[in-house]
């Protein structure tokens, strides 16, 4: 079963362009359709980048930001609790 999608003349020019790309370079025609297919799968496949670049500005760390951090972290050998932590700030 197939589902119309709307989408602008600019998305429609670029997915025409891709299509004529894709037939161009392998020699392969495939629909327009496929080529959405494809296109929905690679962003299911790397859901946190694709999810991510909706936002506005960077808001996580990459992986070598995080090592990065927790190389930079040391122990004090000192158990500290929530009641420990209190009334050092609020005596």
């Amino acid at each position: 079963m197939s589902t119309a999608v709307k989408m602008d003349e600019e998305a429609k020019s670029k997915l025409e362009e891709l299509q004529a790309e894709i037939k161009l370079k392998t020699g392969k025609k495939v629909t327009q359709q496929e080529i959405l297919t494809q296109l929905i799968e690679s962003a299911v496949d790397s859901r946190t980048e694709f999810v991510d670049s909706f936002r506005d500005g960077k808001t996580s760390l990459s992986e070598a930001e995080i090592q990065q951090f927790n190389e930079g972290k040391i122990a004090s050998g000192v158990e500290t609790n929530e009641v420990d932590i209190d009334d050092i700030l609020y005596g």
